[in-house]
């Protein structure tokens, strides 16, 4: 299989390494929270037609390597990820909403 993708009129190969922090960078990414995001940036990828390379969730921050066709713009690839995760995170998990360091 050649590395390449092909649209109508174009071949392409674009890797992008999107890496993302929380908050302060705060260690809140860890069991159900890290299954959860994984979950949501793979399934918003499928819908966008974006294919993931790597994905992996540290503590405090996660690493994506995708492959992001030309035709869509990096900026409204990572938007909408970050926006509908975000979202949807902080709907199941409220927790999250409060500030860890209680102040």
């Amino acid at each position: 299989m050649s590395r390449f993708r092909r649209l109508s009129q174009t071949m392409w190969h674009c890797h992008f390494h999107i890496p993302w922090a929380p908050k302060y960078r705060y260690r809140v990414i860890a069991g159900e929270i890290a299954d959860e995001v994984t979950n949501r940036i793979r399934a918003f990828s499928e819908h966008l037609n974006c294919e993931i390379i790597e994905l992996s969730a540290r503590r405090d921050h996660i690493h994506l390597l995708a492959m992001v066709p030309p035709k869509m713009a990096l900026s409204d690839y990572v938007g909408m990820i970050k926006s509908r995760r975000a979202i949807r995170l902080l709907n199941k998990f409220r927790h999250l909403k409060e500030k860890p360091y209680g102040g």
